[in-house]
């Protein structure tokens, strides 16, 4: 995954010449400790931190869009927006939002996001409504599709159920939480969960079922999302790679029961010559399909099968 030519262009533009490379590695550790992005130096995050979780938010709404299709929203809050990440990814894929709220407790990322979103194509981004506002104490407002992109990770564990429950209230139609692909982060994301169902929600991704995760013990539920390095991103981590790999997790909820598409995939596929084996989740709990190489047109699919995609043939 590459990012966007205008959002590239757009931060090519507010980074100049200026080198991240120190202050990125810092913020990285910083990151991996569980910090917030109270003291976040904005040139490394946007070096090398919001086209990473752009690359997350994009999978993420890519997955929860195929379970909900003809999903047209006309609003988005973009909780927690930061530079405006989810945002950017949101406008990629709706053309038919017509306003969007950005909301954040930083005025530094809503000064960002401003100045990003005017090279943005969409009229919705660049005119965007921009309020300084905490998750704790959300304004009154309604909004079609709700994004809290690495919003929870700025906040007590204790607190993601109820930060959830709050955006819920918020949004008529779907709401996606994206977060680091940590223990950390799974465990905000299974007691938002479980809070949402309790609410009545739907889960449209990456489960298909609202039975408990079957996922526990010290093991976490997380995907990755590849995306292409910048020469600038490259430089600033010191790499040699031209990609990187993001680890994220995500929750989607919905008020409209999602369209029944399989098992996700939970991890890499094993490949061996007599066999290929999935690593499914299902409503029954987490199971492992083994699919020999002598059912050809299985096997054959089975190939093709990715960490994070649906698994529609047979069933564990």
């Amino acid at each position: 995954m590459t990012t966007p030519a205008s959002l590239a262009a757009a931060l090519a533009a507010i980074l100049g010449e200026g080198s991240a490379r120190g202050p990125s590695g810092a913020m990285t550790q910083d990151y991996a400790a569980g910090e917030t992005s109270a003291a976040v130096n904005l040139s490394a995050y946007l070096t090398t931190r919001m086209p990473a979780t752009h690359a997350a938010v994009a999978r993420a709404l890519d997955e929860a869009l195929a379970a909900l299709p003809g999903f047209l929203p006309a609003s988005l809050l973009d909780a927690g927006c930061g530079p405006g990440t989810a945002s950017w990814a949101a406008a990629a894929r709706f053309t038919s939002l017509a306003a969007i709220t950005q909301l954040d407790n930083d005025p530094r990322f809503l000064d960002v996001a401003r100045e990003l979103a005017a090279a943005s194509d969409s009229a919705a981004l660049r005119n965007a409504t921009r309020i300084k506002a905490d998750l704790r104490h959300l304004p009154e407002l309604q909004a079609d599709l709700t994004i809290a992109a690495y919003t929870l990770a700025e906040l007590p564990e204790a607190e993601a159920a109820a930060i959830a429950a709050a955006l819920w209230a918020r949004t008529t139609t779907l709401l996606l939480i994206v977060e680091p692909g940590t223990p950390r982060g799974f465990a905000r994301l299974r007691e938002a969960r479980q809070r949402l169902i309790a609410d009545g929600a739907f889960i449209a991704a990456p489960c298909g079922h609202e039975v408990p995760c079957p996922i526990t013990g010290s093991d976490w539920c997380h995907f990755k999302a590849r995306l292409a390095r910048s020469r600038a991103h490259m430089h600033a981590k010191g790499a040699t790679v031209p990609f990187e790999d993001e680890p994220y997790g995500y929750l989607a909820a919905a008020r409209i029961r999602p369209v029944p598409a399989g098992l996700r995939i939970l991890t890499p596929p094993r490949h061996s010559k007599p066999a290929i084996t999935l690593d499914l989740c299902a409503p029954r709990g987490r199971a492992a399909l083994r699919i020999a190489s002598r059912d050809r047109d299985p096997y054959k699919r089975a190939k093709k099968a990715q960490w994070g995609s649906v698994w529609s043939g047979e069933t564990a």
